[in-house]
């Protein structure tokens, strides 16, 4: 039976080897529509106040359009992602790009708050076809390029949430937050166009699986791997670190002595890009075999940066720094676990992916949460003593599993 498996997956190794086409355009198409998608569920966040004021909802409740996009986005992790191991991979990219353009549309031309919210609902639950996009662009690649390919991709997704807001700040400030969402439908459709050209078909032959039995066996994932365990572990504590950082960052810089507007607050995502480009290596050095290396000098710069972050008051330069090595930290972390959980189950890879971002998801959210309650209650202080102490646990964590995520990568 053993023998059967491993003889099916070097199969599926071979002829997706055989017959990948996927070029250097095909990647950076790739990786801008990750980028492009998943913007969408952060676009809201420095336009809160404007959606607020257009719909008569208070301060204290219009926080709750953060919150449904998110739950939003991980019922799509569950329920939409894993299709791509059950139906023609470019039918279902082509078709949840369609449906999210026309979701972007409804956000931007809602005549009232209700239409609002189910269309910003309906985003963030299309938004996951970011994910499908990963998957596919793994399973495109020749294997020995596969943490290169999924490195490249995956950096098209952390640059699309840092630019979220300075690309919704600026567009606000020119056209109202309606023509946020108005010219992101646009360059989705844009998208989908370039792609519908590009991509290439279904390189191997998917399970005979029931919707049913496919959502069962994401779950059946965390059982059977435990490679997916432990990376999907280590992925919830860095994204709990990196939501604590973005989330919190913008009620200090918005306050004196600095008092900075939405628009050049967001401009710091731009710091955060250029830590975002130079991880994108991370998934070469996984494919020579270095990903626990590289994973611990990451969690090690991921603790590093907290230092500098914390003299926020002191020096916006030392500050840019600081975001620098988080951002570089944090995305080295996640392509490397995305690398080496690809390595598993090569019929089974957008299921892989879904059971991964779920721990990206509860990362997220829990940072929101506490961020913004411990800066209220301590001070940027205590948010950066609660952004190390996570740092450090996720460090601790590796350490403690260093052995077995070892034995699994060497089956």
């Amino acid at each position: 039976m053993k023998f059967t498996e491993e003889f099916a997956t070097k199969t599926d190794e071979l002829q997706i080897a055989s017959n990948s086409t996927l070029s250097r355009y095909t990647e950076l198409l790739i990786a801008i529509a990750c980028g492009m998608a998943v913007a969408n569920i952060y676009f809201a966040h420095p336009l809160l106040d404007s959606i607020a004021t257009e719909f008569i909802i208070t301060p204290s409740t219009i926080g709750i359009v953060i919150t449904i996009t998110q739950i939003c986005y991980a019922l799509g992790l569950l329920l939409l992602v894993p299709l791509g191991d059950l139906l023609n991979q470019r039918h279902v990219i082509m078709g949840q790009m369609l449906m999210l353009a026309v979701a972007l549309v409804v956000v931007g031309i809602a005549p009232t708050s209700i239409v609002f919210f189910i269309g910003i609902a309906v985003v963030g639950l299309l938004a996951t076809i970011t994910q499908t996009l990963v998957a596919y662009a793994s399973t495109l690649a020749v294997p020995a390029e596969r943490g290169r390919v999924v490195g490249f991709v995956t950096s098209g997704v952390v640059i699309g949430i840092l630019l979220a807001r300075t690309f919704a700040g600026i567009m606000a400030d020119l056209g109202g937050w309606r023509s946020v969402y108005l010219s992101s439908a646009v360059l989705i459709l844009i998208l989908i166009g370039l792609l519908h050209k590009e991509l290439p078909g279904t390189v191997y032959k998917r399970p005979s699986l029931t919707y049913p039995k496919l959502l069962h066996s994401v779950l059946m994932l965390f059982v059977q791997e435990r490679i997916l365990l432990i990376r999907g572990i280590l992925a919830l504590l860095i994204f709990t670190v990196f939501s604590t950082f973005w989330t919190s960052l913008v009620l200090p810089l918005s306050s004196p002595p600095y008092s900075f507007s939405h628009t050049a607050i967001g401009a710091f995502g731009l710091a955060g890009v250029s830590g975002a480009l130079a991880a994108a290596r991370a998934g070469r050095l996984a494919d020579r075999g270095l990903g626990e290396l590289t994973t611990f000098v990451a969690l090690v710069l991921l603790i590093a940066s907290w230092f500098f972050i914390y003299f926020i008051n002191y020096s916006i330069l030392v500050l840019i720094i600081g975001i620098i090595l988080l951002d570089l930290a944090v995305q080295a972390v996640h392509v490397t676990n995305q690398s080496m959980i690809f390595t598993v189950r090569s019929e089974a890879r957008s299921r892989l992916t879904a059971a991964y971002m779920v721990f990206y998801s509860v990362g997220s959210a829990t940072g929101s949460i506490i961020s913004t309650n411990i800066y209220a209650n301590y001070g940027w202080k205590g948010v950066c003593v609660f952004g190390i102490s996570v740092s450090a646990l996720a460090l601790i964590f590796w350490m403690a599993t260093y052995r077995l995520s070892k034995k699994d990568m060497q089956k």
